[in-house]
């Protein structure tokens, strides 16, 4: 059909909108997902997933990649963007510095973990006629640790230097990890609640958190508020308009740049469009709080952004996933994700045991980061302190601000064979020193001790 306009990119957006809805109103209504807490966006996803493998809706794979990736910077500039504000909330606060850099330093040990794992085992598989491109183990981390948004711009890039498919490859790693993260994850948590391990006791989960449905009649949390009067602009479109602008902003510093590198490091570059983005979000929100206009970027709406980016970003993943692809190399992806899954458990749960308190609080949390996403992290955490009376929300924010050297670091790092021509060995190598100063750190600041099996009893007296 011949249109006046083109309508590409708004029909995806429509299709995924409709994977998001059949998504709620599935999680409202079948016990599987409510008992496995599975969101809404995952189970659209993986609908769409089904419905464009069988040919009845055909819409270019490219596209929904696009838009995938464009999701994922608009969510790190809303971040940048999102004033801290203080919500006078008291919770139990042993230490604002202890809880996060442990958080922190379990991420400093599981990327470099599943990235040493990732490329062990290309190695035993070169070893046995499979060859695969170098850095193809590396996806492990960036889709389980970093989640869909990394793994598919820096598959993207990689592609367009000789790694055929990695886009798809990363997406089917981060959507294993999400499997993790709700299907090994809440089991866990649910476990740990029936010992006794939860600071404030086993509590019922509300039944909006279940269903994922407010009661109409109950107390809800406000969306934001109204910095800008309607007569003037709509508030929503000056938070938007602001995202707007930093992502131009953004696009022209990241193709100058390009213009003096080589072509082959400038494709890269683009990969990290979102670390950039989140840099000129938060000058630009220092510059509104130097001018005395940063209550004019309410907190409130900006993470209804980033919730609204983030969700259409893992329906986009999971739905833009290849089959063909996955299967021409289900071999190296199963025995890299099985092996990462099994260490990275029994990693978060052997040091989560080893804390003097909020054991359980903190490896919930941990966990859902390192195999899925920080969203997944609160997720597993509501399950065991559904009203986050524990400090344990409070230090997963934190740890985001103290984890991003490392994370920041481990994400350049897997371009090593690329940027700096360094051998697979090399880089595990370095890798390998990464995990020994996380483990040095963990020793020093005592996250190595015994660890308490009730770490909450000094708490509930």
């Amino acid at each position: 059909m011949n249109t006046p306009f083109p309508f590409d990119g708004m029909l995806v957006f429509a299709f995924l909108s409709l994977l998001l809805l059949i998504g709620v109103g599935l999680r409202a209504t079948v016990g599987f997902f409510q008992r496995f807490l599975v969101p809404s966006c995952l189970i659209g996803g993986v609908l769409g997933l089904g419905v464009l493998h069988t040919g009845i809706i055909d819409f270019d794979t490219a596209t929904i990649e696009a838009l995938a990736y464009h999701f994922f910077n608009i969510s790190f500039i809303s971040v940048g963007l999102t004033r801290d504000e203080n919500n006078n909330r008291k919770v139990a606060q042993p230490s604002p510095f202890k809880g996060p850099a442990w958080m922190a330093l379990l991420q400093g040990l599981t990327f470099p973990m599943q990235a040493i794992v990732g490329g062990l085992l290309v190695v035993l598989l070169g070893a046995f006629g499979l060859h695969l491109f170098p850095t193809f183990g590396f996806l492990a981390p960036l889709g389980f640790n970093e989640g869909p948004g990394q793994a598919l711009s820096i598959g993207k890039v990689w592609e367009g230097v000789g790694f055929s498919d990695a886009a798809t490859i990363g997406l089917t790693f981060a959507a294993i990890g999400y499997f993790c993260a709700f299907f090994i994850g809440v089991p866990l948590v649910n476990r740990g609640i029936r010992k006794g391990q939860a600071t404030f006791g086993p509590s019922q989960l509300p039944r909006d958190f279940v269903v994922g449905v407010l009661d109409p009649d109950g107390k809800s949390e406000s969306a934001g508020r109204l910095t800008l009067h309607s007569g003037n602009v709509e508030t929503l479109a000056f938070q938007t308009a602001l995202v707007g602008m930093v992502y131009g902003a953004t696009y022209g510093i990241i193709a100058w740049i390009g213009h003096w590198l080589p072509a082959d490091a400038a494709k890269i570059l683009w990969g990290f469009f979102f670390f950039f983005g989140l840099g000129v979000a938060l000058l630009v929100k220092w510059g509104m709080q130097r001018l005395r206009i940063g209550h004019l970027a309410d907190g409130g709406i900006q993470r209804r952004i980033t919730g609204w980016s983030v969700d259409f970003l893992i329906v986009a993943t999971v739905a833009a996933i290849q089959l063909k692809i996955v299967w021409d190399y289900i071999l190296p992806i199963g025995l890299i994700a099985l092996v990462n899954a099994v260490l990275t458990t029994a990693l978060v749960v052997w040091f989560g045991r080893r804390l003097s308190a909020y054991n359980l609080e903190r490896t919930a949390a941990i966990y859902g980061v390192v195999t899925g996403t920080v969203s997944c992290g609160l997720l597993l955490l509501r399950i065991v302190d559904p009203d986050f009376k524990t400090p344990a929300a409070y230090e997963l924010a934190v740890m985001n601000v103290m984890a991003l050297p490392v994370v920041g670091g481990c994400t350049v790092l897997v371009n090593g064979p690329l940027w700096w021509g360094w051998s697979l060995w090399m880089t595990l190598l370095v890798f390998a020193a990464v995990i020994a100063a996380a483990l040095i750190l963990l020793k020093v600041l005592g996250f190595l001790g015994g660890g308490s099996p009730a770490p909450s009893e000094n708490v509930r007296s």
